[in-house]
């Protein structure tokens, strides 16, 4: 495992892409702005009348409450969460998709399978991946219902048509965020020579900053995003295909936030199937404001996963070896 290298970062190594880690860095933060910039549009648009809405709601005598940063980032938490912003936001996030694949193909120079982009295989790659991100946000949950941490119950109104909304919003942003920080960020560092793990580390710490604004955003929601990060990262090096993750990764998030109703990295509740109640006021047991995805919880289910994964490398890399000893 520790001196595995997958396929598609020596074909990552024949692009134009600079090889010095610095520069690749610097480059990955200022695509990274664009992207963000980009996608901010329509769901800066669609955010106006909430925004208007939720200030004639709040009744302030004054602008003074609005530079106490709790106060700001409540209100914006509260626009963002509606579904009128929330699902523009979610669909607009197919920029980052795109962009990563015009910058990987056009500006590197290199062909997207090096992005672990295969058209073989879609469907036996994906819905594994749909089947692992259930199990896996089950898990976490089942855990939490399990020792008393927080209860599970049926929604009292559950909105199908809006739930499919968030199901399609929820494809389009965990592939855009696998094609960002796997697809383009990690193959490029792993592309330019760096070792496996080096590459995964980087990458999946980036990942995790990416959330860094979120309400309740903390040392442990650092650390299991982080975490996420270097699952999927590893996933898709044991595949050489990143459908698999970007199916994890969508179905991880639509599971929490509208099947479970958990607020998704802090972004607030949406319309679920379920309902989940935290009955433990310890942060690290239901995540506090950042979800389930800030608990110990998700901390330990991921640990197995990625232990699981590991295990896989160990097991194809062994037998790599062993094919390459016998042809010799």
């Amino acid at each position: 495992m520790l001196n595995y290298r997958p396929k598609m970062f020596d074909e990552a190594s024949k692009s134009h892409a600079s090889k010095n880690i610095f520069i690749i860095i610097l480059i990955f933060i200022v695509v990274f702005i664009a992207i963000a910039l980009l996608e901010s549009i329509i769901p800066g648009v669609a955010s106006i009348k909430p925004l208007l809405e939720e200030l004639a709601k709040s009744d302030l005598e004054d602008t003074s409450s609005l530079l106490d940063p709790s106060a700001t980032m409540e209100l914006a938490t509260k626009v963002a969460s509606r579904p009128e912003v929330m699902i523009p936001t979610m669909y607009s996030t197919v920029f980052g998709t795109i962009c990563s694949l015009i910058y990987c193909r056009c500006i590197e120079v290199r062909k997207v399978c090096s992005m672990g982009v295969k058209k073989a295989k879609f469907f036996q790659n994906y819905l594994p991946g749909v089947a692992i991100g259930l199990v896996l946000m089950t898990a976490a949950v089942l855990l939490g219902a399990l020792f008393g941490i927080h209860t599970v119950k049926l929604s009292n109104d559950i909105n199908i048509v809006m739930i499919a909304l968030y199901f399609i919003g929820y494809i389009i942003q965990g592939m855009s965020e696998e094609f960002i920080f796997r697809g383009y960020f990690m193959t490029t560092i792993g592309g330019s020579g760096k070792h496996t793990l080096v590459a995964v580390a980087i990458s999946s710490v980036a990942f995790s900053l990416a959330h860094a604004t979120n309400p309740g955003f903390g040392p442990l929601p650092f650390f299991n995003i982080a975490l996420f990060g270097a699952f999927a990262a590893l996933y898709m090096i044991l595949f050489e295909n990143i459908w698999g993750v970007c199916a994890i990764h969508s179905i991880w998030n639509f599971m929490q936030g509208n099947f479970y109703g958990i607020s998704v990295s802090g972004t607030g509740e949406n319309p679920s199937i379920f309902r989940t109640t935290a009955k433990s006021s310890s942060a690290f047991l239901t995540g506090g404001k950042f979800g389930i995805e800030g608990s110990i919880l998700t901390t330990i289910v991921l640990l197995i996963a990625t232990a699981a994964v590991v295990y896989g490398i160990s097991q194809k890399s062994a037998a790599q070896q062993s094919e390459a000893a016998v042809s010799e």
